[in-house]
């Protein structure tokens, strides 16, 4: 919703806008493949207050910059602060707490995430018509500061890390180490499944504006969308929570993809307006199922001792398809191909993960059940 004011104001086009985001992205999910692990030697309190300060720096730097290289280091730290270390700490905090419940958990945690989705495109639009987006920026910076941080601070009054035996607990059977997992294909394989939701979902995102021109729709569709899209992920991500306390994060782990292979086909070839809101639903459907399964999947698989270290692997490369999206498809539109012809090429590499999701969901089970026999 930034996007065209950052253009405007440096001077970019769609393919290179797409390249600031990217460099900036990439660096962040670099960074926090090391970073992410102080969530296992650090308590949650701690990490948190200091990601939120992080935040506050990072939106405070983006309503400074006055150069594209300013603007690059801008989202790096945003995106590392922001999506990056606040979600990973979030539903890394919950795989580790819970046990019984930690589907229900997560996905309640992840509703956070999915509600802002919903309630901050509004206010961003109806600000922007009135204030400079700098301003909006440093509103966000001070927001930080003043609401988030004190209450993060209240939640904390009382310490929930888990100690002994409830610690004993949520540390049954084989506890993988980092080195361990990514030595394991099948945990390769398990990541695929995070990569087409971050590269489809920031792809249409960040070419919002271009999407609208192309199909000739009004912008309030869009808006539309997003809540639209926020809700329904909240409630498919509260069901799934459900569903994974019964049946288990990886064997439900085929359906992520599943949304985004008829909805990138419809948004592909549609004419009218209303199936953007249709392609938004199945998004959130989509966003849905993947915020709960891979937030439950690695404590399920492998363990909870090293989750932290884990995950930043996992959540960086999440980023990084967030990155890469924007800055390829950005440069595809430049050199003509159009955006309506890469949603059909994203709508058949979702087809194929699907394909490759299900053995991996056969063979993760495998892993539950050593992990249980090792016991």
């Amino acid at each position: 919703m930034f996007a065209s004011g950052y253009r405007t104001e440096f001077g970019l086009s769609h393919g290179e806008f797409g390249s600031v985001y990217m460099l900036g992205t990439l660096a962040s999910a670099i960074t926090l493949v090391f970073l992410g692990k102080v969530v296992d030697f650090y308590s949650v309190r701690i990490v948190s207050c200091l990601v939120i300060v992080a935040l506050a720096v990072a939106c405070a730097l983006m309503a400074s910059a006055q150069s594209v290289p300013g603007l690059i280091f801008a989202i790096y730290c945003l995106r590392l602060a922001g999506q990056g270390m606040m979600t990973h700490t979030a539903i890394t905090a919950m795989g580790r707490w819970f046990v019984a419940e930690r589907g229900r958990a997560v996905s309640v945690t992840s509703a956070g995430h999915q509600l802002g989705e919903a309630i901050f495109p509004f206010i961003v639009i109806g600000l922007l018509a009135s204030i400079d987006w700098r301003l909006m920026w440093w509103a966000c910076s001070v927001a930080l500061l003043l609401v988030a941080l004190p209450l993060i601070r209240l939640c904390f009054t009382l310490d929930r890390t888990p100690s002994g035996a409830a610690k004993e607990q949520s540390e049954t059977g084989r506890q993988w180490t980092r080195a361990e997992a990514i030595r394991d294909p099948w945990f390769w394989l398990a990541t695929c499944g995070v990569l087409a939701p971050g590269f489809i979902g920031t792809s249409v995102w960040f070419h919002q504006v271009h999407l609208l021109e192309l199909k000739q729709w009004d912008s309030g569709v869009l808006v539309a969308g997003f809540a639209m899209m926020s809700l329904v992920s909240v409630a498919t991500s509260l069901l799934t929570g459900q569903m994974i306390d019964r049946i288990s994060a990886h064997q439900l782990l085929p359906l992520v993809l599943v949304p985004l292979i008829v909805g990138c086909f419809l948004l592909s070839v549609a004419q009218q307006g209303y199936l953007l809101l249709v392609f938004m639903l199945l998004l959130g459907i989509c966003y849905g199922f993947y915020g709960a399964i891979f937030g439950a999947i690695w404590s399920e698989v492998y363990g909870t001792r090293h989750l932290g270290a884990i995950r930043s692997v996992v959540f960086a490369c999440m980023v990084l398809a967030s990155a890469v999206g924007p800055g390829i498809t950005g440069w595809l539109i430049d050199y003509g191909v159009g955006f309506e012809q890469q949603l059909l090429f994203m709508s058949g590499i979702s087809f194929i993960g699907v394909i490759v999701l299900v053995p991996t969901a056969n063979r993760l089970r495998g892993h539950v059940l050593d992990n249980a026999a090792a016991l």
